[in-house]
Parts: C-alpha cells; sequence; structure tokens
C-alpha cells in the first residue's frame, strides 16, 4: 500500500510568509485521485480550475501520470506521452506550489491559472553540493467541456506543447461547436 505524505503537495508554498494550517492529501486531492483512479466519474469532477491545477500539481508530485492525461482536453490524450511524463515527475523534487492568480472566466468556458511550481536542484561548488529551490512559472489555460450523453461539463488543461493538426477553421478541440480559431486557438 502506497503511504501519502500528511500534507497535500499542492498546500506547500516555500515563498510565503505566514503559513495557514494546511490542508492534508486526505482532504485536499486525494479524494480526486481516487475517485479518477476507482473510475467514479462524478467524484472526479473539479470545481474549478484553479482546483484541477491544484491536483494537476499534487498528481505530479506524487507520480500519477494517468492522472494528468486524463484531465488534459480529450483530443490531446492520445498525443501525450506517458512515460515521459511518469519519468519527470520522478526525476523531479517537487518543493511546492504557489496559484499566483486564478481568471475564473475567459469568455464562455475558458479560464486562466498563473502558477509557480516550486522545485529542489543541486548545484556543486568548488567544495560541495548546493541545493537550490527554483521555479517553474507558468500560465496555463483550462477549458470546460460539456460529457456525453448529457454529462455536466467537466474542466480539462490546454497543453500548448502539444502539436496538434487542426486548422484555424476546423471545429474546435473541445467539442464546443465554434471553430477552433474563436474557442480554444486563441489560447494554444
Amino acid at each position: 500500500m502506497q503511504s501519502y505524505p500528511s500534507t497535500c503537495p499542492c498546500q506547500i508554498n516555500p515563498t510565503a510568509e505566514t503559513t495557514d494550517a494546511p490542508l492534508s492529501y486526505q482532504d485536499c486531492c486525494q479524494p480526486y485521485h481516487d475517485a479518477f483512479y476507482n473510475e467514479e466519474v462524478d467524484g472526479s469532477k473539479v470545481e474549478t480550475a484553479e482546483r484541477l491545477m491544484r491536483t494537476r500539481y499534487s498528481a505530479f508530485a506524487l507520480v500519477k501520470p494517468e492522472y494528468i492525461v486524463k484531465t488534459t482536453v480529450p483530443a490531446q490524450q492520445a498525443l501525450l506521452d506517458v512515460a515521459a511524463i511518469e519519468g519527470w515527475a520522478k526525476e523531479t523534487d517537487w518543493a511546492g506550489l504557489e496559484i499566483v492568480a486564478h481568471k475564473p472566466k475567459l469568455g464562455k468556458r475558458h479560464a486562466q491559472v498563473e502558477f509557480k511550481a516550486y522545485f529542489k536542484s543541486s548545484e556543486k561548488t568548488t567544495s560541495s553540493l548546493a541545493v537550490k529551490v527554483q521555479a517553474h512559472h507558468e500560465l496555463s489555460t483550462f477549458v470546460k467541456v460539456k460529457g456525453k450523453a448529457n454529462q455536466d461539463a467537466r474542466w480539462y488543461f490546454l497543453d500548448p506543447t502539444v502539436a496538434m493538426t487542426v486548422s484555424q477553421k476546423q471545429p474546435c478541440i473541445c467539442g464546443s461547436g465554434e471553430k477552433f480559431k474563436r474557442c480554444c486557438g486563441s489560447y494554444i
């Protein structure tokens, strides 16, 4: 049985000057991860783009590559390299997450989360090995996609690093019915 940290990875912020009582993994991201892995579709639905960002960060920190793939917009999922995601997650010494800004409503179905994902790196000096905390600073876009068979809409990450062969005039990858250029294309 896998053991989990008491504090949820998304609750650790190494730059915070004050510390509130952070949520435990059990009370924060674990219910979303467990619902996903137990295929409880309704239980895995996140309420906001920021919450999805937090669950994805925790999935990286806890090496859950399948969760990363399945929370990426469905049209991009088959294009992701699960082994590479898993390797990067394992090789990275995650140090915390800072949500810089959350724009919950961009147009009809998009949101953005600006964040800093902190990680530790080792730097060899002339006399010793120094551990340094660095940040990956990103502005991520999320899209709310309606489910099949009248399921409620669900948030997904739009991965700008995935090479896609969709033209600006084709239907959007999120299934909105709009042209790609008027929907997700303006964020990728």
